[in-house]
């Protein structure tokens, strides 16, 4: 993989302009902004305007650090769930079989470009629409707080699945040996607890984005240089160090670079060429072929004892195309398997699927609780731990989100109040870590109306305590409460002043601003333990 500097010149700066404007398009469309990165590269593609090698330079880096940042968040416990393993292993070989089966249906009806194809070109398409968006899900996710829920982690752990799934395509695709030099890579295992102490030591700022380039480009150069795909090397050095406290504030921090290099990979599929009207049709009609993978995720969630709801609500996170397909089909077109119009023409799929993809995930509430009887009939009565129904009765009032302002909360109702209540969490690890210190916790999906019928079945629950710190997430809470009949007092913290209208207006009751009332409640405590003769503040 190259590495040298990338110029930017007067043309670079144009060509950063129009991504720019044109993603910032999409957005206020509620679309994703790498669909106007993906259009810009089609306008510069006519005019001619950006330099394949910089985009090719951009788009490798992009590329080794999208893979790194998915090795930091491997866990390879999760992978091994039937959740995940089973249903993203049968789901990924039914879809490859199922599209490729309707791609033969549409060649023989003749239609352009599809007509053309050699069974082994109608394969692998399908394979690379059988994957989900990586970025889309992830950033969906991340927005409203469910990264942690049991929806959010299943959809990870399949992306993930699907992830390496693509990368051994990439690796198998070269079609060398590697060298015997390759067995010296394992001498970094050990090398593990060195690397996490590095990165303890890097602090939170310029050496922590440094150390995260390093081993990212380090080990997809090591790679290289035995013979072995790069992209691998990157994704090892990012499971290498998983696992560990700073690994997520490190992706995190890696997530600005990584979309901005992102960027000429998008790009540079725009450059493969200009769309035609017969390629916009023909991807228009490979759209909906989405739907047929959601389909399938449901019925493979439902019978591994998954809700319905949770069903519904992981298969419509992955009810898209994803831009790994891009890159395998970009692969393919680079080694002529593939032609360059087939490129464009899955890039507007892509796209599409994006579109189509954001209204069903809005929607989502209301596709399930409009057929919810229906819903529960499909649902096994065995179910995952995750899934079980908890007898809550008897609380008088519920904690949202166990963070310290979270559980600063619980234990002042428990000591001032001694009334029965309850902390309620969606990140399973908050809730181990709240149990062991003797706390009544459970965890479960705040935005879930399900959960809240649940907890109000009983009666007796008074007043909830909203301690979010998603806006999103806070207002989804608060309609949900009320869309179950919940009677109750709310309140809710807010971290900025403006935030206070929109949970009032949602059915809030009561709003604290925390940053306010944290420093009322530091004076106070600071002013309530001087003596009263102390005039040092005079």
């Amino acid at each position: 993989m190259p590495l040298e500097w990338i110029t930017i010149a007067l043309t670079d700066v144009l060509w950063i302009l129009a991504a720019f404007c044109l993603g910032m398009l999409a957005r206020a469309v509620q679309l994703p902004p790498l669909i106007g990165f993906l259009a810009a590269g089609f306008l510069l593609k006519l005019h001619g305007g950006v330099s394949g090698e910089m985009l090719e330079q951009l788009s490798s880096l992009g590329i080794t650090l999208l893979l790194f940042t998915i090795g930091l968040k491997l866990n390879p416990r999760s992978l091994l769930r039937p959740q995940v393993l089973a249903v993203g292993t049968l789901h990924m070989a039914g879809t490859v079989g199922v599209l490729s089966a309707v791609l033969l249906i549409l060649a023989g009806l003749g239609l352009p470009f599809i007509r053309d194809l050699e069974p082994r070109q109608i394969l692998l398409i399908g394979f690379a629409l059988s994957f989900s968006s990586t970025v889309l899900v992830a950033k969906a996710l991340e927005s409203r707080g469910e990264m942690r829920a049991v929806h959010g982690r299943i959809a990870i752990g399949i992306l993930v699945l699907q992830d390496l799934v693509a990368v051994a395509f990439l690796t198998a695709s070269t079609g060398q040996f590697p060298s015997p030099l390759a067995l010296v890579l394992l001498l970094f295992i050990p090398l593990r607890p060195l690397l996490l102490q590095l990165l303890c030591r890097t602090g939170h700022g310029e050496l922590l984005v440094l150390y995260g380039l390093l081993l990212a480009l380090g080990g997809a150069e090591l790679f290289e240089l035995v013979g072995l795909k790069g992209d691998l090397g990157a994704l090892l050095a990012g499971i290498l160090i998983a696992g560990h406290e700073r690994t997520e504030e490190l992706a995190k921090t890696l997530l600005g670079f990584k979309d901005l290099f992102l960027l000429g990979f998008f790009l540079s599929i725009g450059q493969a060429g200009i769309p035609t009207p017969t390629m916009v049709l023909l991807a228009l009609l490979l759209t909906p072929l989405v739907l047929l993978k959601s389909a399938g995720f449901i019925g493979l969630f439902l019978a591994t004892g998954l809700r319905a709801r949770t069903a519904l609500v992981t298969s419509l996170n992955l009810t898209n195309f994803s831009e790994f397909g891009l890159i395998v089909a970009a692969l393919a077109t680079a080694k002529g398997w593939l032609s360059a119009e087939w490129l464009v023409v899955l890039a507007l799929t892509m796209s599409f699927s994006f579109v189509l993809h954001a209204p069903l995930n809005a929607a989502v509430n209301r596709i399930y609780h409009a057929q919810r009887q229906r819903w529960y009939r499909w649902q096994r009565k065995e179910r995952i731990r995750e899934e079980q129904i908890i007898d809550i009765r008897g609380t008088e009032a519920a904690v949202i989100g166990m963070g310290a302002v979270g559980t600063g909360t619980f234990d002042a109702i428990l000591d001032a109040h001694q009334q029965s209540v309850i902390g309620v969490d969606i990140n399973s690890e908050v809730v181990e870590r709240q149990l062991e210190q003797g706390r009544t916790v459970v965890e479960g999906d705040p935005g879930d109306r399900d959960f809240w019928i649940r907890l109000n079945s009983g009666g007796t629950l008074q007043r909830v305590l909203i301690t979010l710190p998603h806006l999103a997430v806070t207002l989804s809470v608060i309609r949900q409460l009320r869309a179950a009949g919940f009677k109750g007092q709310i309140a809710a913290t807010a971290r900025y002043p403006d935030q206070r209208d929109a949970m009032l207006k949602a059915g809030a009751d009561l709003v604290f601003d925390t940053f306010t009332e944290a420093g009322v409640g530091f004076a106070s405590h600071v002013l309530g333990s001087l003596p009263e003769d102390d005039t040092r503040l005079g």
